[in-house]
């Protein structure tokens, strides 16, 4: 990771990062291998984190380039999947969405990618079949590809492949937004009294 990470930082002709790279990691987090998920976390945070901030300072000095960095649904519904990762991958929207926001007019674009379940060997690890799933659930990899490239070119914030109506994540974000007022006050609410 150190050469790639070194590499963005010093070579001026790199300037898109696909971060694509993450694992899952089997089972609950009472009962889970402490190493696999140390090594998970390692892959999907920090090597995330650490190839992004290379590239965000090498492409904002620039002025141009691009971050696209795969997370998951998961990061939106954590109670689907097992809590490491679906909260790494949650770590992977907000690191996206904050860093889109720190390089606001430098001209570099982050973009996070939310794909749902997706044929590839991730699957592996985790004593999960994809073929087990139900058909609708589960995207090709090339289909996701796309679909990501698409959204991108079509200037989304955030892509998610599967969603058929990008209202749906709008109203998301205006819900969410409408909290922003009252989640930090000088006073408990009065519910809490």
């Amino acid at each position: 990771m150190l050469t790639v990470e070194q590499r963005l930082r010093t070579d001026p002709r790199i300037s898109l990062l696909l971060s694509n790279a993450g694992v899952a990691a089997e089972g609950l987090l009472a009962s889970a291998d402490q190493d696999q998920l140390e090594r998970m976390i390692q892959l999907n945070v920090v090597a995330v984190t650490r190839l992004a901030s290379a590239a965000a300072a090498s492409f904002s000095a620039a002025g141009y380039g691009a971050i696209i960095n795969l997370a998951s649904v998961v990061a939106l519904i954590p109670e689907r999947f097992n809590a490491t990762y679906s909260a790494s991958k949650a770590y992977v929207l907000s690191l996206s969405q904050s860093l889109n926001a720190e390089l606001g007019g430098s001209g570099v674009r982050v973009q996070p990618v939310l794909p749902g379940v997706t044929r590839t060997e991730i699957w592996e690890c985790c004593a999960i079949d994809p073929s087990a799933l139900p058909a609708e659930r589960v995207m090709d990899a090339g289909e996701r590809v796309d679909a990501a490239l698409s959204g991108f070119d079509q200037g989304e914030l955030i892509s998610i492949p599967s969603l058929p109506d990008a209202a749906d994540w709008d109203g998301f974000v205006t819900a969410r937004h409408a909290l922003a007022p009252n989640l930090s006050k000088y006073v408990a609410a009065a519910r809490y009294k």
